[in-house]
C-alpha cells in the first residue's frame, strides 16, 4: 500500500475542523483512539462519535463513496458498520475531506478476545455472504480508489514476481510460483457482488468475546469476492478456517484467488526494500507458510 504524502494529524487539528465547521459539538472533548490504522487516523469526539481523517491522498476519495453508500449497506446486514453523521471539508491547512461517524463499541479482533475462533469465522462468513447478496446495481467498481481489491488480481503478477525472485533465498519458489499461477488463472465469472475489500483483524470489533461489528469501508466496491478471503490465512487456521470456507460456500477458484490476495499481501511485506518491522516481516512470513500448508493439503 502506498506510504506517501503523510501528514500529521493530531488533537489540535481535529479540534480546530470540528470547531470551524461543527459548532454543534464545539463542547466535546477529542481524544486519539487505541487502534487507529495507518490509511486513516481516528479520534473520539466526546462519548458517541469518532472522527476519521485521511491520512494520504490516496486514501482521501473513499470518504465520500463511504458516505454514500454505508447508511444502504447497514440495514441488510447482520452486524454493525460504521454510519456517517457528517461530511467534513478541507482546511485548517488539512487538505482533504474527513468524516464524523457514530462510535462503535467494541475491541480489536485478537485470539484472545474471542470466545470460540470458529463461531467468529462463521459469524464472519454470514456477514459476507448476506454482504455480497446486496443489490450491486450503481456500486463503486473496482480501481485506484481502492487499490484494486474486488478486481483482477493479476493487476499484481509483475510485483508477486518480483518479490518471489527477492525472496527466492527463503522461499520454496516453485510451490509459491504454483500457488499464483493458480490463483491468477481464473476470474470472477457471476455477477458483481458487495466487497468490504480490506477484512482484517484491525477491522472487526469483539464485543463479550463474539464478532460485533465491521469497520472501515474504505476499499469498498462491486466485483470478486475474493480479496475478502485472505483472512482464512492470515487469521483463521486449521479447523476455524475450514468452517469460514464451508460457510461461504464459493467455488474453488475463488478460493484460489483468495489464497492468491493474501500471499501477495504477504510476499510484499518481506521482500527487503519493505519500510516494515520486524514483527509484521515474521508475521508475513507465517502467513506463507500457512499458505503453503493449506495448497499443498488440498492438492
Amino acid at each position: 500500500m502506498p506510504h506517501k504524502n503523510k501528514i500529521n494529524i493530531d488533537v489540535s487539528l481535529v479540534y480546530r475542523l470540528v470547531n470551524a465547521q461543527f459548532p454543534q459539538w464545539t463542547d466535546l472533548d477529542v481524544k486519539p483512539v487505541e487502534f487507529s490504522g495507518w490509511d486513516n487516523r481516528t479520534f473520539h469526539l466526546g462519548e458517541h462519535m469518532s472522527v476519521r481523517l485521511p491520512s494520504a491522498a490516496e486514501y482521501s476519495s473513499q470518504v465520500e463513496k463511504e458516505h454514500i453508500w454505508l447508511s444502504k449497506l447497514a440495514p441488510l446486514l447482520p452486524l454493525q458498520i460504521p454510519m456517517p453523521l457528517a461530511m467534513g471539508k478541507p482546511a485548517e491547512g488539512y487538505p482533504w475531506h474527513w468524516s464524523v461517524y457514530r462510535w462503535l463499541d467494541g475491541e480489536t479482533a485478537s485470539y484472545d478476545r474471542i470466545t470460540d475462533l470458529c463461531q467468529f469465522a462463521t459469524a464472519l462468513a454470514e456477514f459476507l455472504n448476506d454482504l455480497q447478496k446486496i443489490d450491486a446495481t450503481g456500486g463503486p467498481i473496482s480501481g485506484r480508489h481502492n487499490f484494486y481489491r474486488g478486481g483482477l488480481l493479476s493487476t499484481y503478477d509483475a510485483e508477486t514476481r518480483e518479490s518471489i525472485v527477492a525472496l527466492s533465498n527463503y522461499l520454496n519458489t516453485d510451490v509459491v510460483t504454483a500457488i499464483w499461477n493458480e490463483a491468477i488463472d481464473s476470474t470472477w465469472q457471476a455477477p458483481p457482488v458487495w466487497v468490504h475489500g480490506d477484512i482484517s483483524v484491525g477491522n472487526l470489533l469483539v464485543e463479550h468475546g463474539v464478532l460485533s461489528a465491521v469497520i472501515d469501508f474504505g476499499c469498498t466496491c462491486i466485483g470478486d469476492p475474493a480479496c475478502d478471503l485472505a483472512i482464512a490465512w492470515t487469521f483463521f487456521n486449521g479447523k476455524s478456517r475450514e468452517m469460514f470456507r464451508k460457510t461461504l460456500q464459493l467455488d474453488n477458484a475463488t478460493w484460489a484467488r483468495g489464497r492468491g490476495w493474501a500471499l501477495w499481501k504477504a510476499l510484499i511485506t518481506c521482500v527487503p526494500h519493505s519500510v516494515i518491522d520486524n514483527s509484521e516481516v515474521e508475521k508475513a512470513r507465517r502467513v506463507i507458510d500457512e499458505i503453503i500448508d493449506d495448497y499443498e493439503r488440498c492438492t
